[in-house]
C-alpha cells in the first residue's frame, strides 16, 4: 500500500489502476459479476474493466467477486498497471474492430 503526505499532512491513499478480466462458465454467474464489476470500474470490452483502486478498494471488489464465483470453474485476472495519478491520459489501441467507449448501458443475457 502507497501512502503519500500532503502539503497539510493528510495521509492520501494513491489509487492504482487495474484491468480486471473475467471468465465465467456459468451465465448466471456471469451477469452477477458483471453487475458487481459495474459498481467498481469502467466496462471496456465483454469481461474487461478498467478500474482505479485503492487498497481497500481492491479487497472490497475481491471478497464481493470471491463470493460469487465458481472457484474450480471460473476465473478473475487483476492487472495492475500502476497508479493512477500522473500517468497520463489513458491510451487505448485496438487490432480488428475500433476501440469504442462502452459508458453505454449494456445488456447481458
Amino acid at each position: 500500500m502507497m501512502l503519500v503526505v500532503n502539503f497539510w499532512q493528510e495521509v492520501v491513499v494513491m489509487r492504482h489502476s487495474y484491468l480486471v478480466c473475467y471468465d465465467i462458465s456459468d451465465d448466471k454467474r456471469l451477469r452477477k459479476v458483471f453487475k458487481i464489476m459495474r459498481g467498481f470500474g469502467d466496462h471496456l470490452q465483454f469481461s474487461v474493466f478498467e478500474c482505479q483502486f485503492t487498497p481497500a478498494d481492491l479487497v472490497r471488489c475481491r471478497e464481493a467477486l470471491r463470493a460469487v464465483i465458481h472457484h474450480e470453474a471460473d476465473q478473475v485476472l487483476f492487472v495492475n498497471l500502476g497508479p493512477a495519478e500522473g500517468r497520463g491520459e489513458r491510451v487505448i489501441t485496438a487490432l480488428g474492430r475500433p476501440y469504442t467507449n462502452m459508458d453505454s448501458p449494456c445488456i447481458v443475457v
